[in-house]
């Protein structure tokens, strides 16, 4: 048998069929797709496909002038797999299957499901890679990045959508590539002291109004910003940075373009084929069939691609409500129950712990998060337990009270303060991340500081103390990019963020903000150590409607080094408020540590500049200073208290602009900031601000 003079050669071993079949490979992406091979002494590509309702399956490209007669595939019965090999083809050749239905009919052709690359959009071939070898230089971040994914580390992640956090405004406003983000994206990510970057998805997608939601490429890095190597020089600077990589990755749903795998050999294939099931109304795309195992084994092998070839340390799992509860965004008679009448996705559920259980079984040291929006039961609870498996769940009721909180009028959050306290009433029922994340700045909902009542001065100090409280509070954190200038405009996919603002004193000083939150963050074990369990917990005040104030404490598992922490959603002395809860122990110690020069005082917050250091000279008898957030350290007790009030009078930082190119050394995140030096900085009186 021959195919253009050359032998047929199989590409699957017995073995490979063997375990494809029975659900259980789990490097299909190396028998699968196009990959380099050799055979009868010829070098040239293996192409290898699932398409086992096909009457025809051929592999056409530019190097057979897309005629489908000319390489035809030959069918593996026992798999379903149709297999060919094309002599003296190198990288770079673009490529699509020709497949005929059962019926004979020709179907469009369609782009490869394990393709390592493809075109550039609105074009949409496939495109083989012939160098994978990437040369790694992350050796010492691969062996000790499980340290930084456990529920006891100090995790703080930066969202980024890489199509829009910078552009190229004087070349068309083109896209950064991968290697200019790892020149400016990775430099000023650590800069600001984050643990991760968690990346919007970057699996290959055909619409950018998707921002990759919808993808029609498990295998492949978008090639809107350049090729997979590309893609590796990234992710490896930015763990030579100290900066981990979390992918936004979707399970749940694919588009229905006509060359991704919708009806893809002319059958229901990777689809349910009950549109009650296997469509999704409110998305406009269709359902994976999770029940399926090929389709299971599938998604489970791309999961584990990203982790292993590209060194990817985490899974952020999207819309994970949407996969496990078979009602969702149905109404009444537009969906079907389960086997036993209820609307939970069984067979969802049984895909996802066998994701969570590949994921930590065979990629050690990579973390799984999970969007779910419900409280859908066991998220975080190991498999063995009978939970779902993930490692983290985003917290998005602790989102929604806190932003409503924050979106009222100073004069009446005293009469609300349960918008900050119930989130403690299940902080610890899973291991959860507060996320303020790209979907709350968008859809018309404003930017973070759009729905901060009051004047500008206000709306600032509404959001130095909107991060400050969610520092303090437990659970792992996640800003999404533009955060660290209070981006003025909601987020735009289609347009580069609002970097100019960046270079506004009064923008700059939250950068700085974040800096020291994050630096203390990782420095203070009561912050982080026991954000999971309620041990790591205490309320001191949190039902103050006549002042307005909420105050807990935070434990590491050395309980003597605790951290207070109080939230005043009013304008008062942060002395004032210290006194009136009850903690003079803490506090008489705190205020004579201001008298003594050998203690480094942070001050965070203040118009309006938003930050700036202090000096213990400027701190005058009687004055009083309102401060967004304060960090001091009592070294006779070992205590730190942290203070979280709106904020009055300081005097700036030096102002910093948007990242650039060649921005220099990246400054390693494992070390914590030190405090600021002494300055001469002015203390202004005067009465505050009316709220």
């Amino acid at each position: 048998m021959s195919v253009s003079g050359t032998p047929y050669v199989p590409i699957l071993g017995e073995t490979d069929a063997y375990l494809f079949a029975e659900g259980t490979h789990k490097r299909l992406y190396d028998v699968l797709g196009a990959n380099p091979r050799q055979a009868g002494g010829t070098d040239g590509f293996a192409f290898a496909v699932w398409a086992p309702n096909a009457r025809r399956v051929s592999v056409v490209g530019d190097f057979n002038d897309w005629d489908g007669r000319r390489n035809p595939m030959y069918l593996r019965r026992e798999c379903g797999v149709w297999e060919t090999f094309v002599p003296g083809l190198g990288g770079g050749a673009r490529y699509k299957y020709e497949l005929e239905d059962r019926a004979g009919n020709l179907l469009p052709l369609k782009a490869d499901p394990f393709a390592r690359a493809a075109e550039m959009r609105p074009a949409n071939a496939s495109v083989t890679v012939a160098d994978r070898a990437y040369g790694w230089n992350d050796a010492d971040w691969m062996s000790r990045r499980a340290a930084h994914g456990e529920r006891s580390a100090a995790i703080s992640i930066y969202e980024v959508h890489l199509g829009s956090w910078q552009r190229k405004s004087e070349e068309h406003d083109r896209f950064l590539t991968y290697r200019e983000l790892a020149e400016t994206l990775v430099p000023h990510v650590a800069a600001l002291g984050f643990s991760h970057l968690e990346l919007l998805p970057i699996t290959e997608y055909p619409f950018d109004g998707s921002w990759g939601y919808q993808t029609t490429g498990l295998f492949a890095p978008t090639s809107r910003f350049g090729s997979p190597a590309d893609f590796a020089y990234f992710v490896d600077a930015a763990h030579r940075a100290g900066l981990g990589v979390i992918l936004d990755w979707v399970p749940g749903h694919f588009p229905t373009d006509a060359h991704g795998l919708a009806w893809f050999d002319g059958t229901h294939l990777y689809e349910h084929a009950d549109p009650r099931v296997g469509f999704h109304r409110e998305w406009g795309t269709l359902v994976y069939n999770l029940g399926r195992t090929e389709v299971a084994e599938i998604l489970i092998n791309s999961a584990l691609f990203w982790l292993h070839e590209f060194h990817l340390d985490g899974l952020r799992v999207d819309a994970v409500s949407s996969i496990v509860y078979l009602d969702y965004s149905r109404e009444p008679g537009a969906w079907l129950p389960n086997i036993y009448g209820g609307n939970e996705n069984l067979e969802a559920t049984a895909f996802l712990r066998r994701f969570n259980e590949a994921v930590y079984g065979d990629a050690p040291g990579a973390i799984t998060i999970a969007e779910e929006s419900t409280a859908f039961p066991g998220v975080t609870t190991p498999v063995y337990a009978g939970g779902l498996g993930f490692g983290y769940k985003w917290n998005m009721g602790w989102m929604h009270d806190t932003l409503a909180f924050f979106e009222r009028d100073p004069l009446y959050r005293a009469f609300h303060l349960d918008e900050i306290s119930f989130g403690l009433v299940y902080a610890f029922s899973e291991n959860f991340v507060l996320p303020l994340s790209h979907d709350e700045v968008v859809h018309g909902k404003g930017s973070l500081i759009g729905r901060m009542p009051g004047t500008d001065f206000e709306r600032l100090a509404n959001v130095r103390l909107l991060f400050a409280l969610m520092y303090a509070h437990p659970g792992k954190k996640l800003l999404f990019m533009g955060a660290e200038f209070a981006q003025e405009a909601e987020w735009n996919a289609d347009r580069s963020l609002d970097w100019h603002l960046a270079a506004e004193p009064q923008r700059a000083g939250i950068g700085q903000l974040l800096r020291d939150l994050n630096g203390q963050y990782r420095a203070i074990p009561a912050l982080h150590e026991l954000d999971a369990v309620g041990e790591g917990f205490a309320w001191i005040s949190y039902d103050d409607r006549q002042n307005g104030v909420v105050a807990f404490e935070r434990f590491g598992t050395d309980r003597s080094r605790q951290v207070v922490a109080v939230c005043n959603s009013r304008i008062e002395s942060a002395q004032a408020v210290a006194k009136r809860f009850n903690i003079p122990e803490v506090f008489s110690d705190w205020a004579e540590m201001l008298d003594r020069r050998d203690i480094d005082i942070i001050w965070i917050g203040t118009p309006p500049v938003l930050h700036a250091p202090i000096t213990l000279s400027a701190l005058e008898a009687g004055k009083h200073v309102f401060c967004q957030a304060r960090m001091a350290m009592n070294l006779r007790e070992g205590r730190e208290m942290l203070v979280a009030a709106q904020a009055h009078a300081l005097t700036p930082l030096l102002p910093s602009g948007p990242p650039t190119l060649g921005t220099g050394p990246t400054p390693s995140p494992s070390v914590a900031p030190s405090a600021p030096a002494e300055t001469n900085a002015d203390v202004r009186t005067g009465t505050a601000p009316e709220q």
